[in-house]
């Protein structure tokens, strides 16, 4: 059927291979129908968002961030549906992270960047749950950390 992927070339976005785990864990889990997907930095092939948002990095900075985590996800997704997004029957839930000063306080709206891209792909069935969290520090000093849980057709 392709409506994913067709949506993704309207949007512009070519996703990554999926990448690798930094340490002892899997990229994803699954159970019957939900898939957990581990966390996901606010990189890409060309560009890192490193730094603390609000000291190194403005509040656009970090949301641009968290859109990389969010096609970092979605290729996780990708392989975890076998190559198939139009298997993604709902995001569940998005857990972001954000490295951000201690008077920074818009985290919400850094996770926006994924949170956006999700409804952006997938419609309706991308509105999730989510947590947004303000932390000290992130894997290798990246701005932005962003987790998954979705459905999909077995």
């Amino acid at each position: 059927m392709l409506r994913i992927a067709n949506r993704l070339a309207e949007l512009g976005i070519a996703l990554p291979e999926q990448s690798s785990p930094i340490a002892n864990y899997l990229p994803f889990t699954r159970s019957g129908r939900i898939v957990h997907v581990s966390g996901q930095l606010s990189k890409s092939a060309s560009t890192d968002v490193k730094g603390t948002v609000g000291i190194d990095l403005t509040l656009d900075q970090a949301k641009a961030g968290a859109r990389l985590c969010g096609i970092n996800l979605l290729a996780q997704f990708r392989s975890a549906c076998g190559g198939d997004l139009d298997r993604v029957v709902r995001v569940l839930r998005l857990g972001g992270f954000v490295q951000g000063a201690p008077d920074f306080d818009a985290i919400p709206a850094v996770i926006n960047g994924a949170s956006d891209l999700m409804v952006d792909v997938f419609g309706d069935p991308g509105r999730h749950a989510r947590s947004a969290v303000g932390v000290l520090r992130l894997p290798l000093g990246y701005a932005v950390e962003v987790d998954a849980v979705i459905e999909i057709a077995v």
